[in-house]
């Protein structure tokens, strides 16, 4: 393998083929002859592996104990313990993850849920919030329809981001609030069924459809809303909320998972994960709206989750998983 003379980030393309939601076979072994090549040519001395749902970081971990490096693993998401493939998932964490050195969640309820399915000491685990580049997202009010109040709502349209409870809020928040409009944003198999809620209620003119939305593009859509509305099932962290916030948007999202963890109260109104919940909740927004400064709150979540403050945190894990391995 070619290494240039002087390289601060590396990309190294293992010659795999994905089989399914971009991962490669599950063999357990299959990337190790590539894996511990790459550890050993470049004196890998910590290896940091990310998402449980992810063959090639669970092979990388067990390469790199292999190898004898410190090993670092981030958990993003929250998942059960009842269902087929939770089991299964669970079964190869607590293999692939048994002499880790440390790992990183990304909120107090992500570590409790990793902690008791990977059977993990509690005190190997570091809660580290994600971040945001605050300056991608600042506040444009000069975008907002002058005479109405926008509500925006992206994400991806599957089961557990709450899109049947999306559907059902519409026709009835939009009945009561004449000047109320909705632009929704993303794609998946649930959004032909929320587009037909929507034509059926006769809400077209006031329900805008994005579909898929590059990440480039996601704070042209924000700066255009007054709201944000995230009515997820489960989530262990939630950066949309965190990039609506910064640019300016009061959040009203469901209490689910980590989401009550991520942002203050002045800036966040939860909603309990139904529609007369979220009714509920969207109605109190309405309320408090004309209390926000968006140029305020901008400022609170750029302090909040600076990458600066999560790197640190993050090299500080770093240097406890060395020590530990040593």
């Amino acid at each position: 393998m070619d290494r240039p003379k002087l390289s601060i980030l590396m990309v190294i393309y293992l010659p795999r083929r994905p089989f399914v939601l971009e991962n490669t076979l599950p063999t357990f072994f299959g990337l190790y002859p590539a894996l511990h090549r790459i550890l050993a040519t470049e004196r890998v001395g910590v290896l940091h592996a990310h998402q449980a749902f992810s063959t090639m970081a669970h092979e990388a971990v067990m390469a790199a104990r292999c190898a004898g490096c410190a090993t670092v693993f981030t958990d993003h998401s929250l998942f059960g313990f009842a269902d087929l493939g939770s089991i299964a998932l669970n079964k190869a964490m607590k293999h692939s993850l048994a002499d880790v050195s440390a790992a990183i969640c990304v909120s107090h309820t992500s570590k409790e849920n990793t902690v008791l399915r990977a059977c993990l000491p509690p005190s190997l685990v570091s809660v580290i919030p994600n971040a945001v580049d605050a300056a991608l997202y600042t506040p444009d009010l000069g975008q907002r329809q002058p005479g109405r109040i926008t509500v925006v709502a992206l994400s991806r349209m599957v089961y557990r981001k709450g899109i049947d409870l999306l559907a059902g809020i519409l026709p009835r928040f939009l009945a009561r609030h004449p000047k109320v409009d909705f632009i929704i944003g993303g794609d998946g198999p649930k959004l032909p069924g929320l587009r037909r809620a929507v034509s059926e209620a006769g809400l077209g003119p006031r329900v805008e459809f994005l579909g898929h939305v590059k990440p480039e593009a996601v704070r042209s859509v924000l700066v255009r809303g007054h709201l944000f509305l995230n009515c997820s099932l489960t989530e262990a962290f939630c950066m949309a909320i965190v990039e609506a916030a910064a640019a300016g948007l009061l959040v009203v999202s469901t209490r689910v998972g980590g989401v009550p963890e991520v942002l203050p109260s002045d800036i966040l109104l939860l909603a309990e994960p139904s529609c007369d919940g979220i009714l509920e909740a969207l109605e109190t927004a309405l309320v408090t709206l004309p209390t926000i400064d968006p140029w305020r709150q901008h400022q609170a979540v750029r302090e909040m989750y600076s990458w600066r403050s999560v790197t640190q945190r993050t090299e500080d894990v770093y240097y406890r998983a060395v020590q530990a391995r040593n």
